[in-house]
This record gives C-alpha cells, sequence and structure tokens, in this order.
C-alpha cells in the first residue's frame, strides 16, 4: 500500500470538515429548551396522576379506619 503524505492544509481542512459535520448535526440551544420543556411537562402530568392516585388510596383508608372505629366503640 502507497503512503500518501498529508500536508498541514490536508489537516486543516479534514479538522475543518470534522467541526462543521459535528455543528451541523448538533441541537442548538433553542431546540434543547423545547425539549427540556416537553419532558418537564409530562413528568408534571405524571406527577400529578400519581398524587391523585395516592390521594384516592388516602381517603379509602381513611374511611376504612373510621368504619373499624366505629365498630370497636360499640
Amino acid at each position: 500500500m502507497k503512503k500518501k503524505n498529508i500536508t498541514i492544509d490536508d489537516l486543516a481542512l479534514m479538522v475543518q470538515k470534522g467541526f462543521t459535520d459535528i455543528t451541523e448535526n448538533m441541537a442548538t440551544k433553542d431546540e434543547t429548551n423545547k425539549h427540556f420543556n416537553s419532558i418537564e411537562k409530562r413528568l408534571d402530568r405524571v406527577e400529578n396522576l400519581v398524587l391523585a392516585s395516592h390521594q384516592k388510596r388516602i381517603e379509602k383508608l381513611e374511611a376504612e379506619v373510621k368504619e373499624l372505629r366505629e365498630m370497636f366503640a360499640m
């Protein structure tokens, strides 16, 4: 295999192309913020569902404890 001599200019062009390729594929700050905002909204919905579920369970348990207290009070 024949060895190719690479000049400083060739190397500079390769490095520049690498950086250009990387920056073209990077998300902008605005795109990143939109993505995080979307994730935050989804997490808020999950949190609200979990809290609502826990609240219902707590209310049911409180009602059952009240019934038990009334039964034992008799």
